[in-house]
């Protein structure tokens, strides 16, 4: 109950700083203004021309969407549902992983995001195939606890 009288949250990193952004209203249609709805695997192509470094796709999902990553010059793909904070009514990562290896074999290097709690789910992910795995809010749990200690 104690939520329902905290201050409403809001992206301090953007409201007020990006252009005519001053509310999560506006902050809303904003958002919507970035994303082009028409980017295509030929656009991730040509960004990765243009961009000259290495590139990385994160959140594939689908076997077929690995393929293509790799087909548009992609260095490597995160197989990733986003901690399944945006996508969780979707299947996990660690299940869509073995598919995803095996559809693209060595041709692009396959990483793992998602679930990642110990050594154990590193493990597990090395097993499916992946070459890495990422960390996020398990890390930070435990770095944020020790330091408060001290």
């Amino acid at each position: 109950m104690k939520m329902l009288n905290t201050e409403r949250r809001t992206f301090r990193n953007i409201v007020g700083h990006a252009k005519n952004v001053g509310d999560l209203s506006s902050l809303s249609s904003w958002t919507a203004e970035q994303f082009d709805p028409r980017l295509s695997w030929d656009d991730v192509a040509r960004i990765k021309d243009l961009w000259g470094g290495k590139l990385i796709i994160k959140g594939i999902m689908e076997p077929e969407d690995a393929e293509k990553a790799a087909k548009s010059g992609a260095d490597a793909l995160v197989v990733s549902n986003h901690g399944g904070r945006q996508l969780d009514d979707t299947v996990s990562a660690i299940k869509a992983l073995p598919d995803i290896v095996s559809a693209v074999g060595s041709d692009i290097e396959v990483w793992m995001d998602s679930g990642i709690r110990s050594g154990q789910d590193i493990l597990k992910a090395w097993a499916l195939g992946a070459k890495g795995t990422m960390i996020g809010r398990a890390f930070l749990y435990g770095w944020v606890r020790m330091a408060k200690k001290a």
